[in-house]
């Protein structure tokens, strides 16, 4: 999806909150959210957000983890979700709006066998 210009950390929990919704939908009820901004995950991990310009979406997100299932949000690196990473920059060249994408797409397909066999690119961390 492409959401116009926002701050990164309203991208993230915006998306949190849509892949939640989906999950829900889809009859999900063991799911771990993994994001890779530390700061959406602490705002989200936060029972009452003192954050103002993301308080309406922190509201939403806790609406939603209040339904009946198992609900665990972590933090991973940016380069242990190589897919993630992509879509965000397919995103970047369609028009603003909600795009489907087909899993069968050798491009999706491909980043998604790089994940799940545990494909990483080397990062260091100070």
């Amino acid at each position: 999806m492409n959401l116009g210009r926002c701050s990164i950390t309203r991208a993230e929990i915006w998306g949190a909150i849509r892949d939640l919704q989906l999950a829900w939908d889809l009859g999900y009820k063991r799911v771990e959210l993994q994001l890779d901004s530390t700061t959406a995950v602490r705002l989200l991990s936060e029972t009452a957000s003192t954050d103002n310009q993301h308080a309406i979406l922190v509201l939403s997100f806790h609406e939603l983890r209040k339904q009946d299932w198992e609900l665990r949000v972590t933090h991973v690196y940016r380069e242990a979700n190589f897919l993630a990473e992509h879509l965000e920059h397919l995103g970047h060249s369609l028009s603003p709006g909600t795009h489907h994408v087909d899993p069968e797409d050798p491009y999706i397909s491909h980043w998604l066998l790089y994940d799940s066999v545990g494909g990483f690119t080397v990062r260091s961390i100070s």
